[in-house]
């Protein structure tokens, strides 16, 4: 049988306070002096003290709760994204013993209704979001209700609210650097609706890059699909159609490029040697891909640890537009990124055996 719990009325019957000043002690009041709090939490950790959560906030007033919104439009493909942020933003709330809340909404007016019902009953002492649009009506709401928040990823103006984002420009610099540099000059983009910011921001590295590099931007080689591994699929196969296809392709997401993969493969291509391919994320089911994703790596966990305990510092009292951290990606080459001189030996082998 488990020994009974130890009461805040016992710890302060031991150390001869009230049970008012030994919980001011234990929450870090400052009208307690150090070398008490220090003595209360000593007996505290020596008599096995656990404080009662729940009383513990109703007498703080606040609630210890934060909430993540959930992305909408999350496909199942996707949810591994979602997954590896919530653990790391989980990770930095248990180092205070804080709780987390997932909330989702199917329709931009629910999920506005949804924040303002959240933030109005008491429930949450902060917010996070993710997948901003340019112009998000989510952040001017949350301003209004004067509710901490963090935001994971950037809008078109950013400079007033606390943000963790990754440079997509910069990344997708790198990776039509890179293909430029294995030979490729036909490169295409496949994109997501550009409402969102982060699609915005990468396609704008990829037009940067090929003007960079001496290239010319083909429109029929930018296709804007929808956000799913089927929207990469559908806008792959009208990349191949074209008279002259593309002999690389950038995607928006690890997500849209499994889609792209799957379009190779249907029309008897290999990925990385008769067309490459590098995705965006570095989500550990890119390993499990055919052949194995090449990609953009972000590490999702560890930007659920910083957006976490950027939002306990808001909630402390911190200005939030000190809170505003901007990542690289790296290149993760695996095996959907090659030479173009394979590319051009697989189109002939492809070619040879079609004619037997």
């Amino acid at each position: 049988m488990s020994a009974k719990p130890v009461s805040l009325k016992v710890l302060a019957a031991r150390l001869g306070l009230t049970v008012g000043t030994v919980s001011r002690a234990l929450n870090g009041y400052k009208d307690i002096s150090p070398v008490t709090r220090d003595r209360v939490k000593r007996a505290a950790d020596e008599m096995g003290y656990r404080p009662n959560q729940t009383a513990r906030r109703l007498s703080l007033g606040a609630p210890e709760t934060v909430c993540y919104l959930m992305p909408r439009y999350s496909s199942s493909i996707a949810q591994p994204f979602v997954a590896q942020l919530l653990q790391g933003l989980g990770e930095a709330l248990s180092k205070r013993n804080w709780d987390l809340l997932v909330s989702h909404a199917e329709s931009s007016k629910e999920e506005l209704a949804q924040i303002d019902r959240l933030v109005r009953s008491g429930r949450v002492g902060g917010l996070v979001i993710s997948r901003p649009l340019k112009n998000d009506p989510r952040i001017r709401l949350i301003q209004d209700l004067k509710c901490p928040f963090v935001v994971h990823g950037r809008t078109a103006s950013s400079d007033d609210y606390a943000w963790y984002d990754v440079d997509g420009d910069a990344a997708f610099v790198e990776a039509v650097n890179h293909l430029v540099g294995l030979g490729h000059g036909d490169i295409a983009f496949v994109g997501a609706p550009l409402q969102y910011q982060f699609a915005q921001d990468r396609l704008n590295g990829y037009e940067r890059a090929m003007l960079g590099n001496g290239l010319t931007l083909t429109r029929e080689y930018t296709q804007i699909a929808d956000f799913s591994d089927e929207g990469g699929e559908i806008a792959t196969n009208m990349l191949l159609d074209l008279p002259k296809p593309p002999t690389a392709i950038v995607c928006v997401s690890d997500t849209m490029a499994l889609g792209a993969l799957a379009a190779i493969r249907e029309r008897g291509m290999v990925p990385g040697q008769d067309i490459s391919v590098i995705g965006y994320d570095g989500l550990k089911f890119g390993t499990h891909a055919n052949p194995p994703l090449s990609t953009m790596a972000q590490p999702q966990a560890h930007a659920g640890r910083r957006l976490g305990d950027m939002l306990l510092s808001i909630i402390d009292g911190d200005d939030p537009t000190k809170h505003q951290e901007l990542q690289r990606a790296y290149l993760l080459r695996r095996k959907t990124d090659g030479p173009l001189h394979l590319a051009e030996a697989g189109s002939i082998v492809s070619e040879r055996e079609e004619l037997q």
